[in-house]
């Protein structure tokens, strides 16, 4: 009988993507993948360390299967991702029931590992960053099981060292993946019905710089639009201060690219910029926002921001708040600031009580929800170009896709099938959704 998996994910898009490759070289070696972590044999819980929070929710996931392995003491669990890499072997001491440990340029080794503990037991860490290693080359590729959205990684680590940022201790430094690899990985999920690829990493605008004579991030993406079958592209993450006329230009010529983008702003406060290494002003951030809109006017902006970040003042709060008026963002995801290893802003000494985060940061919300709903009530009676993608849970009959720009909508359409592409009339905006009718479908 196969050995029976079940992966559980935290965090970001880039840890989903680990995981899928992951589990598709486990595929490769006769492993079956399982819905219920109670019927399997191996369990993998994929982490993230960037904010406190994504590290206690991982952590709770063990206590959780701790049980399952009570009752099966042949159950092998294992630790990947960038709690992995932050903690390595003291993980092994920290949860006793732990079998294996695996960094996040390790993922290759994950069948040789189950194979040994199988074979002789022990416990087993792999977590070596150094080099400039790529971890998705040479992995298999799969057909995509019915997806019609997939992820693509083209690069891993980050150079900028932001103050409060762990990814480069996590990830490494940056590594491009050679453009073949990246090209026939997107052929291949076209040729199984793929529609739509997001190109992921840690700042895709740096994409080749380190590979001389290379191609750059732009040539990747005129090199995506050629290939047939895939309908949209898009991509993540863009770092402000990288983002260049080039790629600014790409929105208005290349047809496939997204009229979206995401660009981590973290703070509207020039001073708390400069203390987090960001690398540019919220002037020169909005001269970019401009420009955007100038080339598309109908782009979708999201961003990041972090509140109480230390020695973050009221009026860097208010200017935050400002900022966010004055930009319009599309959406935004916000965080309280937490303390992340051996990163420069863990050192700093003056630290926002917990309090005065938690209600800076709900001020950020309900001004965002705000600013989000007037911009989905601008839509009602526009028709749009949606993407199906499934069922909507918003009722039987109901689909649901997105739009160009990022947007979900729900929509009576039940002989759609996922990948279709049709004309939905917006009948009623919601806070983080939107209602329509079909009027059309669009030519493949």
């Amino acid at each position: 009988m196969p050995k029976r998996f079940y992966f559980q994910t935290f965090g970001c898009q880039m840890n989903v993507y680990d995981a899928e490759r992951a589990a598709q070289l486990l595929v490769s070696r006769g492993y079956v993948q399982v819905n219920d972590p109670r019927r399997a044999d191996v369990i993998w819980v994929n982490t993230c360390s960037v904010r406190d929070k994504a590290e206690q929710k991982a952590y709770s996931a063990l206590g959780r299967f701790q049980a399952f392995k009570r009752k099966n003491p042949d159950l092998i669990i294992g630790l990947g991702g960038c709690l992995a890499q932050q903690e390595g072997s003291a993980l092994l001491k920290r949860v006793p029931f732990l079998d294996f440990v695996l960094g996040t340029k390790e993922l290759r080794k994950m069948p040789e590992i189950l194979e040994s503990l199988d074979r002789s037991g022990g416990r087993v860490t792999a977590a070596d960053l150094r080099g400039r290693v790529d971890p998705y080359s040479r992995l298999p590729l799969f057909p995509p099981g019915g997806k019609v959205s997939a992820f693509v990684s083209i690069m891993q680590g980050c150079d900028n060292f932001c103050s409060y940022c762990i990814v480069p201790f996590v990830r490494g430094r940056e590594v491009s993946r050679p453009p073949g690899e990246i090209l026939e990985e997107i052929c291949s999920l076209a040729a199984g019905g793929v529609k739509e690829v997001t190109l992921l990493g840690q700042n895709v605008n740096s994409y080749g710089g380190r590979t001389p004579g290379g191609l750059g991030f732009v040539d990747l993406l005129d090199a995506v639009q050629e290939i047939s079958g895939i309908r949209r592209i898009r991509f993540t993450t863009s770092h402000p201060k990288d983002l260049s006329p080039q790629l600014i230009r790409a929105f208005g010529r290349i047809p496939k690219l997204c009229e979206h983008i995401h660009l981590p702003l973290q703070s509207g406060s020039n001073r708390i910029l400069r203390r987090m290494n960001r690398g540019y002003s919220v002037e020169e951030y909005a001269e970019k926002v401009s420009e955007l809109r100038r080339v598309r006017p109908d782009m979708s902006i999201t961003t990041d921001l972090i509140a109480g970040f230390p020695g973050e003042e009221e009026s860097d709060h208010q200017a935050t708040r400002e900022t966010v008026e004055n930009i319009r963002f599309n959406e935004f995801f916000s965080f309280r600031y937490s303390d992340r290893p051996r990163t420069r802003a863990s050192l700093f000494p003056d630290k926002v009580p917990e309090g005065v985060k938690q209600r800076r940061l709900a001020e950020l919300h309900a001004l965002q929800k705000k600013i989000t709903h007037e911009k989905n009530k601008a839509l009602e009676g526009r028709e749009l170009e949606v993407l199906v993608e499934g069922r909507s849970k918003a009722g039987a009959g109901e689909k649901t896709g997105r739009t160009r720009a990022n947007r979900i909508v729900n929509f009576l359409g039940d002989s759609l099938h996922a990948g279709e592409t049709v004309e939905v009339k917006i009948l009623e905006a919601f806070p983080h959704s939107l209602r329509g009718e079909i009027t059309g479908m669009r030519a493949e």
